[in-house]
């Protein structure tokens, strides 16, 4: 599904070039739960987002099935994004005046979905997620762990290819987390690919591969208690 060969991001001011990540090499197939971790600074997000589309990178190839990434337009970019991949954030980034059944609705109304099979993809999704009894109600009458159940909901009513979630439990207490790792667990068995970036070890083990990085490089991976060094 994706193909990372020698990637890299530098980030440029007028006095200071910052390297966030340096030739990284990475293979995400089909069904695959990765987990991203390594010290703050490490390069992680920045990853993540060029996954995600969300930010461009200097130098190396980047190919999403068959497309290559490296030298589209934002436009371009955005297309493809909102055709393939979810996002599940930490701070949920839920819309206040929107109420739960509106928010998952909202990227359903970016991609021209007609408004009869937005109204059974939104009632579907939430049924799954057992939040259509919140469907009324505004994201700051709900506790955080149904915040990200409509955030995960938003993700999911796309029907995406690939979900990218950054660092889902950070502002979760343990009950809450737990039951948003058990729910990604139940998507990832259902044949949902998800790349996850945490600071957790306890998160990370529901994933069934561990990728590591230090410096903007990948140090290792581990993949069912078997670790491979990155040479």
């Amino acid at each position: 599904m994706i193909s990372i060969e020698k990637l890299s991001k530098i980030y440029r001011t007028e006095d200071v070039e910052t390297t966030a990540l340096n030739q990284v090499e990475l293979q995400v197939n089909q069904g695959e739960f990765i987990s991203i971790m390594g010290p703050s600074g490490c390069g992680k997000s920045t990853l993540l987002n060029i996954i995600g589309m969300l930010d461009s990178f200097d130098e190396g190839s980047y190919r999403f099935g068959e497309q290559q990434m490296a030298g589209l337009k934002e436009k371009e970019r955005a297309f493809v994004r909102k055709e393939n991949i979810g996002f599940v954030f930490q701070n949920f980034n839920l819309i206040d005046e929107l109420t739960v059944a509106e928010n998952i609705e909202l990227p359903l109304i970016y991609n021209d979905v007609p408004r009869s099979e937005r109204k059974t993809r939104v009632k579907e999704v939430m049924e799954r997620l057992d939040i259509a009894h919140r469907h009324k109600h505004f994201p700051q009458q709900l506790s955080g762990g149904q915040q990200q159940r409509v955030a995960v909901a938003r993700a999911l009513v796309t029907k995406p290819k690939l979900i990218l979630a950054d660092e889902p439990t950070g502002n979760l207490d343990s009950k809450n987390g737990n039951e948003v790792m058990e729910l990604l667990t139940e998507l990832h068995q259902e044949g949902a690919t998800i790349i996850m970036v945490t600071h957790s070890s306890y998160d990370a083990g529901f994933s069934s591969k561990i990728i590591t990085l230090k410096d903007g490089s990948i140090v290792s991976e581990k993949e069912n208690q078997r670790e491979i060094a990155i040479v």
